[in-house]
Parts: structure tokens; sequence; C-alpha cells
């Protein structure tokens, strides 16, 4: 066999595993209310302190064992690298927070609904803030998108103001991160750290007072809590492997996976409410996503 067909049989492995992995992070992802679901009675707030605080002490050790170490070491001694980190902890400290606050409260539609606008709202702050231009079929995307929010919110009088807020605190985050050279586990890592000092000080104060759920209300919840860093860190690191071996328009497709996952489980499984609006609202969002779909594939063609 020749070099040329072993490069060859190697790419097309990696990009198999490289799809079955991004697959398997969306459809965690997707199915996560399931999970968050089981801790609907904790404070929201008390979830994403435990989440960012076991993540980071998740992570520590799959740093050292992949030997990047020194990566994370050089990340937290460059002022401007963290400077940026703390911005995008802040940012996704929020997106996790009001994302656990939705699905716990019964507002599944709603997140699901701001996953699926994030692709476009990546489109708007690219023009704004990238001065990326405008291509014919993203435009009438955006207008279709922005078209199911004005519908929901002045004939239906219901602002979709989580879907908005998620759709532009995980924007932000993303774009913050692309102006940080730094790698996605390395990132994470650092703005677990940065968050974890005052979350561990305030899950201790609530402790010492009584007034937490850890190590109080009883061992399923105790495990659960401490599980978060599994759900936080093990689908990034799928992503991360995915990201590598796959073009990023087949990353762009696939993404969709989660939204659909809550939107399925809010409707069926929750039973969330689902009347005309939502289902004129998510329409008009489909049809966006399918023509800045198409735009993708119509681009990608073109490099």
């Amino acid at each position: 066999m020749s070099e040329q067909s072993n490069r060859s049989t190697l790419a097309e492995t990696g990009s198999l595993l490289g799809l079955v992995a991004g697959l398997t992070a969306f459809l965690i992802w997707g199915m996560s209310p399931v999970y968050w679901k089981e801790l609907k009675h904790v404070e929201a707030l008390e979830v994403i302190l435990h989440r960012i605080v076991w993540s980071f002490f998740f992570l520590m050790p799959i740093l050292i064992l992949k030997g990047r170490w020194k990566e994370f070491l050089a990340a937290v001694s460059n002022l401007k690298v963290l400077g940026f980190l703390v911005m995008t902890a802040l940012f996704i400290s929020a997106n996790w927070f009001l994302y656990i606050w939705a699905v716990t409260h019964d507002h599944l539609l709603q997140a699901s609904l701001g996953y699926y606008i994030n692709p476009l709202v990546n489109v708007l702050l690219g023009m704004v803030f990238l001065r990326e231009r405008f291509r014919r079929l993203q435009t009438m995307a955006l207008i279709l998108a922005g078209g199911g929010v004005f519908y929901l919110t002045f004939f239906y009088g219901q602002f979709p103001w989580i879907s908005l807020f998620l759709a532009f605190s995980f924007g932000l985050y993303g774009l913050i991160r692309k102006m940080v050279d730094v790698a996605p586990l390395i990132g994470l890592a650092v703005e677990t750290m940065l968050l974890s000092v005052p979350a561990g000080a305030y899950l201790i104060i609530r402790y010492q007072n009584h007034t937490g759920a850890f190590l109080v209300t009883d061992t399923r919840t105790d495990l659960f809590l401490l599980g978060a860093s599994v759900l936080t860190a093990v689908p990034l690191l799928l992503f991360t492997f995915s990201a590598k071996h796959l073009r990023l328009s087949t990353v762009g497709f696939i993404q969709y996976m989660a939204p659909t996952c809550m939107f399925l489980l809010g409707v069926f499984l929750y039973k969330e409410p689902f009347a005309m609006a939502q289902v004129i609202t998510f329409a008009l969002i489909w049809a966006a996503l399918a023509l800045y779909s198409l735009d993708s594939i119509f681009f990608y063609r073109k490099l």
C-alpha cells in the first residue's frame, strides 16, 4: 500500500471518528435537560456554582495527563489573555446559569429557540464587530429570524428574552474567544479556575449556614452535582476532537442536533405549551436556518 493510500485511509478514519465524536457531543448537549431536570429541587445558582467548581477539578488531571500544563500556565501568566478570559468566563457562566434556570423552570422551548438562533447571531456579531459583509442568503436568513422574534413579541405578546439572552451571550462568548490564541480545553480550564474562587467561597458559606443542598439533601443530589463536571467537560473534549477532523460546514450542520433534541424533549416529554404562535415562530427560524445552511454549502464549495 502506497504512502498516499495510507494517508487517505487515515484521513477517512479521522473523519469518521470526528463525525461520531461530534454527533455524540451534540447528542449529550441536546439530552442534557434530562440531567438538569433531576436537580430541579436545587436553586439554579447553586447548580451552576457546583458545575464551575467541579469542572475545574475535573479538567486539571486531564491537562496534566495530556501534557498541557505548560499551556495552562502560559495562559494564566499572560495578562492580555487573562483579561479576555475573564470576560468569556462571565459570559459563559451567565449562559450556563440562564440555561439551567430555563430548563428547571419549564422554558425548554425558549432555550431550544435560543440555540437555533445562535448561528444567525454569530453572523450579526461578525458584521458589527469584525466588519464582515453579509451575503445575500445570510441577509434573508436574518430577516426571517427577526420576523420570528417580532411575531412572537408583538402578535403573541411574549418577548423571547430567554432565547435572545442565550443566543447573544453564547455568541459574544465565541466572538471574544476568537480573539484569544488559546485552545478550547485550556480556555475552559482558565475560565473555571477564575470562577471557582468566588463560587467555592459562596458554596462554603452556604454549607456552613445550612442553606445549600450539597452534603445536606441526599446522596443522589450530591452525585448529580458532582456529575455536572463530567457533563460539562466530556462533550467539549469530543467537540474539540470533532472540529479538528471535520469541515466547518459539517460541524455547522450537526450543531442543530442539540436544539432539536431540546425541542423534542420540550414538546413530547415535558409537554410544554406549543401553540400556533410558537409553531409560526419556529417555522420562520427553521426557514432562516435552511437559508443559512444553503449559504454555507455554496460558500465552502467555492473555497
